[in-house]
This record gives structure tokens, C-alpha cells and sequence, in this order.
């Protein structure tokens, strides 16, 4: 069937929803590329805008596929269609971002780190081999450094990061799954560790037992005070952050680690003197502690799961969950 003019059209979709940060406008454009239509994509104060042109079959294609191929961490709650004047425009593109001040679009929450990013971070010839702040468009912080809308770069925490050129090419490339993701960053030009042993009385640490191990491992910026051992993330001894603060948790101390919300205390779960330092300094005798576990293995050895809580679990969210424990859990309740 041929395409003659009269059959060509141009569509505006004004899509609100999770459509920022998460890689939707590279989404939009592969899709678009492949469906060979032309027209554009942008990030607005709604959400997203698309102009789409083509055969009308192409179009209505597009749209389906839209909704049913949506990147990971993208949600579509709303959708205003509406049809334009063909410009005879055969090539698609990304524009540039469109802001109201009057109007918010939906904010991404952090999401847990995606199965791509871990292959990265332990595979010894990657370059973000062990970074700990790996992230791309599926993953990684989006609420906890955004300062203002539209989600660009420079409206979050990470405008301070001048990405370096392996790092900038991802993020201009539409095909990359790191095209547009504002956190990114490497051991070159991002975020580092450091690792500082401090004082639980100059800190305002409730008091309780002494401990020899209290320390605090941090980004770029760190609590002041304190001996520092810091360097990049492989290393050997304290001048590894990582594995210094690994080594004393195995030891039995209590570690401050900042992330991108706040510090999480962190302990051995099946030491009961360190547990009972943390209860006491936090003022926390009988409220639940939250257990990490590396795998949902390791949950199902300590508690019980049902298959909603896996679900939960595997999520992007990866939230706390409540079970009950097993027999034999190995676990400090006290």
C-alpha cells in the first residue's frame, strides 16, 4: 500500500506520569527510529511532550508500543492526545527541556541498583569496576538530588560534577542506556569515598559501652574531624574505604555510612553486645532493626517470605520488608 499525503499525520502526546529520569526520552526515540516516524521528544513541567509524524498505522503502532514498552522505572498516569498540521518531518530528535514554573511533573524515587549496573561493578575490566556510585537511567538516586524541574543535571546535586569525556559521551548518546542520566559518574570525575574514625562524645552518640570501632564512611562531603583514610575504591588496607569499613563491621564496630538521604548505622546482626551499643546509643530498645541481606537466598534462611514479599524485595523500590523469622536465624534479637 503506498503513502501518499493525505494518509501522513502529526500527533502531539502530552504524557504525564514517572517520565523523567528514567530513561524515557531515549526510549521514545529508538522507538521512533524504529517505527520510522519523525517528530520529537522533551521533558516539560507536566512531564513529557511527543510530536510524532507518519503513516497513521505508524502512529497508532507507536502509541501501543509506548504504553506496553515502557523502560523499567517509568509510569504513564495520564496521556492528552491531540492531532497537528503535518510538517513533513522524516527524522526524529530530542529537544531541548520546556519549563513552567506554575506546573511539577511527577519525581522519580531512588531506585535500587539494576542487574546491568551490578554485572559492572564486579567485573574487574570494567572502568566503574567497584565504584560505589554506579548508576544509569534504570537505577540510582533521582528524589534525594533533585533541586528543581525539569530533571536536568545541572537542577541536581550533581551540577558540581563535571563529567569527564567517557562519561560525557554516554550521557550525549541516545543508544546508551547512561544517555541522560543525571547521577552519572565514575572514579574519575565523580563522587569519591572517605572513611573517618570519630569520637561517639564530640559526635552526639548517646552513651553506652565504649567501643573501639566507630567510624563514618562518606562521600566528597564528610562530618569534620577525625582521622581520614580515603582513596579510590580498590585499594589495599585503609586506604580502601570500602574495605577498611568491611573489615571493622567484621570486627564488631558500628559504621555511620552517609548516602544520598541521610546515614544509615550499620552493625553484624548476629553480634549481641554490638547490637545492644547501637540500641543504646540510638535510644532504640525494642523497635525492629532492618537486616540486609545480599540475595533473596539469604532472606529465606532468616525469615519467611511470601511471594508478595519477594516480589517487594526484587522490586526497584526494594523496600523493608516484615517477616517472620525462622528457627535457627542466627540473628541478635536483644
Amino acid at each position: 500500500m503506498s503513502v501518499t499525503p493525505e494518509s501522513i499525520i502529526r500527533r502531539r502526546l502530552d504524557v504525564r506520569g514517572q517520565v523523567q529520569g528514567v530513561g524515557f526520552r531515549p526510549f521514545v526515540y529508538r522507538l521512533a527510529r524504529r517505527c520510522q516516524l519523525g517528530g520529537c521528544v522533551a521533558n516539560n513541567s507536566n512531564g513529557a511532550l511527543i510530536e510524532i509524524e507518519g503513516p497513521r498505522a505508524a502512529v497508532d503502532g507507536f502509541e501501543r508500543s509506548l504504553r506496553d514498552e515502557l523502560p523499567p522505572l517509568a509510569r504513564i498516569s495520564g496521556l492528552l492526545r491531540s492531532e497537528m498540521k503535518p510538517r513533513g518531518e522524516d527524522t526524529f530528535h530530542i529537544d531541548h527541556s520546556q519549563h513552567d514554573a506554575a506546573r511539577r511533573p511527577e519525581v522519580t524515587p531512588d531506585a535500587a541498583v539494576c542487574r546491568d549496573c551490578l554485572r559492572e561493578l564486579l567485573d574487574a575490566g570494567d572502568r566503574r569496576y567497584r565504584y560505589p556510585f554506579i548508576n544509569c537511567t534504570n537505577c540510582g538516586p533521582r528524589y534525594s538530588i533533585i533541586r528543581s524541574v525539569p530533571y536536568d543535571r545541572p537542577k541536581t546535586t550533581m551540577a558540581v560534577f563535571e563529567m569527564c569525556p567517557d562519561c560525557a559521551s554516554e550521557y550525549g548518546d541516545p543508544a546508551d542506556r547512561r544517555y541522560h542520566a543525571q547521577p552519572n559518574a565514575c572514579p574519575a570525575c565523580g563522587p569519591q569515598l572517605e572513611l573517618r574514625r570519630v569520637d561517639a562524645a564530640t559526635h552526639g552518640l548517646q552513651s553506652g559501652p565504649s567501643h573501639k570501632n566507630r567510624v563514618a564512611p562518606a562521600s566528597s562531603r564528610c562530618m569534620s574531624g577525625g582521622e581520614t583514610a580515603s582513596g579510590p575504591a580498590v585499594g589495599a588496607g585503609d586506604a580502601d574505604p570500602i574495605r577498611a569499613a568491611a573489615r571493622l563491621l567484621h570486627e564488631g564496630g558500628i559504621v555511620a555510612i552517609k548516602g544520598i538521604g541521610g546515614y544509615h548505622l550499620a552493625c553484624r546482626a548476629d553480634l549481641p553486645e554490638t547490637v545492644q551499643h547501637l540500641r543504646a546509643r540510638k535510644l532504640r530498645d525494642g523497635k525492629p532493626l532492618a537486616v540486609m541481606v545480599p540475595d533473596l537466598d539469604a532472606a529465606r534462611r532468616i525469615c519467611h517470605l511470601s511471594a508478595t514479599d519477594e516480589e517487594a524485595l526484587s522490586s526497584p523500590a526494594a523496600p523493608i520488608v516484615l517477616a517472620t523469622q525462622c528457627q535457627n536465624h542466627g540473628l541478635a534479637l536483644e
